[in-house]
């Protein structure tokens, strides 16, 4: 919720790449040096900058809305009602459509919920939540933990129509997500060893369509998109300020590149963007004095398992 005092800026944003209908999980990996977005509906897996030697999209067999960058260098994913794992081809290896390894699947007995949104805890754990896709849009969507050492633990939250907005503050102890079909930003603290929470509480009022996807920067600074912007909030809920993406709504978000100073946006309709250093030279002191740099994702620790073979994929058509 807005004051007199929040900044609010507008800009039309340095686009960078236009390709498919983006959904909203933008990452940014590290030993790629690139930021990774899936397409939840044209079954493509985009990176850019493109690596050396390599397309700037991967298509997938299966489309994915989620994803998260693994230690042995592979990537998972959210496909559907499961988690699976594709292997990237390396440098001047041909491209070829993605198998993935399928993982699990995710409440196998409930024909309406799929896996909406996710990300690594500071522990290395992939924590993703599902939504109920159909059109009676009850709130049957609930949080999980998965991870190699322990597989899958549902997490005592309310159940959702929409689970979004999944993040975690810098020492990981606070865990932040909301029903991105209605209600706030809300907050618990996060035990990632046990997969216990509590204490589960509003962080921040939201007067604009429900919150969609949230990255946390290195002052503890919440980051959401809602409505199509940008809001920025400090460690305490208060909104410090609000940025509007002229030419597309905004639906993703992620800090990355050296020192990950550069926070990129994915528009609703597949552009990427990058906001000016200069976006707003009239911040208050304090923010000026502090601008925002990212926090690195944990990878998603897979164990340093043996990289497996991708399979044989059918030829487009069968």
């Amino acid at each position: 919720m807005f004051d007199s005092s929040t900044h609010v800026a507008s800009t039309p944003g340095i686009m960078l790449l236009r390709v498919g209908q983006a959904g909203s999980a933008l990452r940014w990996d590290p030993a790629g040096r690139c930021w990774r977005w899936p397409d939840p509906q044209g079954g493509q897996l985009y990176a850019w900058p493109a690596p050396a030697g390599m397309p700037s999209g991967l298509r997938l067999l299966e489309n994915a809305c989620v994803m998260a960058c693994c230690t042995s260098g592979r990537v998972l994913l959210g496909q559907g009602k499961r988690l699976g794992m594709v292997e990237l081809p390396g440098p001047g290896q041909a491209s070829r459509p993605l198998q993935s390894q399928v993982l699990l699947t995710v409440d196998a007995a409930e024909p309406r919920t799929s896996i909406s949104d996710g990300c690594t805890d500071r522990g290395g754990n992939f924590v993703f939540g599902t939504a109920n896709t159909a059109s009676d849009q009850r709130p049957i969507g609930s949080f999980y933990q998965y991870s190699q050492q322990h597989g899958l633990r549902r997490l005592a939250l309310p159940v959702v129509v929409r689970a979004g907005g999944i993040a975690f503050s810098k020492d990981g102890r606070r865990m932040y997500f909301a029903d991105t079909a209605h209600g706030d930003i809300m907050q618990c603290n996060y035990d990632s060893e046990r997969a216990k929470v509590s204490d589960v509480k509003t962080f921040a009022a939201v007067l604009a369509p429900g919150p969609g996807a949230a990255v946390v920067d290195s002052g503890d600074r919440l980051w959401s998109v809602q409505g199509g912007a940008l809001v920025q909030y400090g460690p305490h809920g208060g909104a410090l300020r609000r940025i509007g993406m002229a030419r597309e709504a905004a639906a993703g978000v992620a800090f990355g590149g050296d020192g990950l100073r550069q926070l990129l946006v994915l528009g609703a309709n597949g552009g990427l963007y990058g906001l000016p250093p200069d976006l707003a030279p009239d911040l208050p002191a304090d923010l000026a004095r502090h601008p925002a740099r990212g926090l690195p994702d944990v990878p998603f620790d897979d164990g340093g398992a043996a990289r497996f073979a991708i399979l044989p994929s059918p030829a487009i058509g069968d």
